[in-house]
């Protein structure tokens, strides 16, 4: 029985694209990001309708990808380093470099639903300078969290761009679902997709 509702929001993990892999694209092992909080993503792109007979007579969508907000309790520093272009000196501080360059990265996550579990991937991420507000410890302690402000684009899979991909555990996708952390998962097409 499929999901009517997901919620929840939880294994977030960042796989860096490795441009020295004989077979492009291809990602780095992905690394587990703890203190997922809050992601939402936002739709870049629009519909554009073409009019006749005084009528939308056809409409054609452009996906240029996502932007996007991903709230993490602490972005840890050696993620900082690769995805924003820091550096570390000799004393072992994190440094903002102004002409910083980061990495293109896969995000992978999970939420739940009230049937199975769903996973996710958007394939070709990079990120921007994480805002952080820090406040005065009052009568209660509130957590200061970072929040990443990301750029989704589509990539060339299989010679299809694609953007990202949702995958529910079902009868026949327990390995691929089950090991779904372990390595970024790349789509295979069929004539016939699964469902139709």
């Amino acid at each position: 029985m499929p999901n009517k509702v997901v919620f929840g929001f939880r294994n977030v993990h960042v796989a860096f694209m490795d441009a020295e892999a004989t077979e492009q694209p291809a990602w780095e092992t992905p690394i587990p990001l703890p203190g997922a909080v809050r992601f939402t993503p936002e739709v870049v792109g629009e519909t554009t309708p073409f009019y006749a007979d005084d009528t939308t007579y056809y409409a054609v969508d452009t996906n240029n990808g996502y932007t996007a907000e991903l709230e993490i309790a602490l972005l840890p520093d050696d993620l900082k380093i690769r995805m924003l272009g820091w550096k570390r000196d000799t004393n072992g501080m994190i440094v903002e470099v102004a002409d910083g360059v980061g990495e293109q990265f896969a995000l992978l996550g999970q939420v739940a639903g009230d049937q199975r579990n769903r996973r996710f991937v958007y394939y070709k991420c990079s990120a921007t300078r994480p805002a952080k507000e820090l406040t005065t410890k009052g009568e209660s302690t509130e957590v200061n969290t970072d929040v990443v402000n990301l750029t989704i684009s589509p990539i060339e899979i299989d010679d299809e761009m694609i953007v990202k991909g949702d995958i529910e555990l079902n009868d026949t996708n327990a390995t691929v679902f089950n090991s779904f952390f372990n390595s970024v998962y790349l789509p295979t097409f069929s004539t016939t997709p699964e469902g139709a």
